[in-house]
């Protein structure tokens, strides 16, 4: 996954461009996906002014000021050449400065974002871009917004279809709520893409409730920060008790990190900053959510999918 907002500033469109977009950048020859800027216009709130035509921000990076649409914003992806890209939108927030969100607000929220799809896809044909374009499914947390909303998109003719504004700051339960009721509707020979989401245990309920690809900073942010996931549940690397522990981090993991160092070795890394303990907590836990992802895919196809999903939430609340 790309951020077009953050490419867009650096290094700029224009170079990624002349180097053969995406794949070429990065020499990265799989699927790519570039959102479109719309995440920005919920997590930049305090530098920027949303309006019909668009979003000005102030650049994070030197305060220039700058102009988000719609066709930008396709222009963008277009050079950018995405596999996947998304339309522009406003992520709807759950709370404003501590205020929750009324479903009027959310209502109108909505609304701008389904005008903004017909901009982007007009946009995006206009371009004669030949990958593809996916609508979002905004509505905040109310039913009958998100039924609005997904029914509209549907009738665009995306080439598939993500939920978004969900994992913004409401409670677990909310999330799961919206999720139950929407995904189940959306077209269901399309993929369906949840955005912003999750945890082990939220990627597991997405794909019982239908949903096909997922995007969440939490595998890398959390190696990071000495939080890895296993089997039995998440390991805090930086605590005490593993500087001496000569396990892996996972014993049933096949990684490069469990296969060859212990939680000692790991633990001494993260304690004095070293980037190899990053390195090596990234691609643990990156191969833990890939290796989630292909057990569910053999466990449905098996037609076993649901005591997959039992055995694998009662083992990760047996803890480290």
């Amino acid at each position: 996954l790309g951020n077009t907002f953050h490419l867009w500033l650096r290094p700029g469109t224009e170079v990624i461009e002349k180097l053969g977009g995406l794949h070429g950048f990065n020499a990265w020859n799989d699927p790519i996906l570039t959102d479109s800027g719309g995440f920005q216009v919920w997590s930049l709130a305090e530098l920027r002014n949303i309006s019909e035509e668009g979003v000005r921000f102030a650049s994070p990076i030197n305060g220039d000021r700058l102009f988000l649409t719609p066709e930008v914003s396709m222009r963008i992806q277009t050079a950018l050449n995405a596999d996947v890209v998304m339309i522009f939108d406003e992520c709807t927030p759950y709370e404003v400065k501590g205020r929750i969100i009324q479903k009027d607000e959310a209502a109108a929220s909505m609304q701008r974002s389904l005008r903004w799809a017909k901009r982007s896809k007009d946009a995006f044909e206009a371009l004669k871009n030949h990958n593809a374009l996916f609508g979002i499914v905004q509505g905040g947390m109310h039913e009958a917004l998100r039924l609005e909303s997904l029914q509209a998109l549907a009738e665009m003719n995306f080439h598939g279809y993500a939920i978004g504004g969900l994992s913004v700051g409401e409670p677990k339960e909310d999330m799961q709520r919206v999720l139950a009721y929407t995904a189940p509707r959306l077209p269901h020979h399309k993929p369906r893409y949840l955005m912003g989401v999750g945890t082990p245990e939220d990627l597991v309920e997405g794909v019982r409730q239908g949903v096909d690809m997922f995007d969440c900073v939490m595998p890398t942010r959390n190696a990071r920060n000495g939080s890895l996931f296993t089997r039995r549940g998440d390991l805090r690397l930086r605590n005490a008790r593993y500087k001496d522990d000569e396990k892996p981090i996972d014993p049933g993991c096949s990684c490069y990190c469990c296969r060859d160092f212990s939680r000692a070795y790991l633990h001494h890394l993260q304690r004095v900053d070293e980037m190899l303990g990053a390195q090596l907590a990234t691609i643990h836990n990156l191969h833990f959510y890939l290796d989630i992802m292909r057990q569910m895919r053999e466990a449905i196809e098996e037609g076993r999918f649901q005591a997959w999903r039992d055995e694998f939430l009662a083992i990760r609340l047996e803890g480290v």
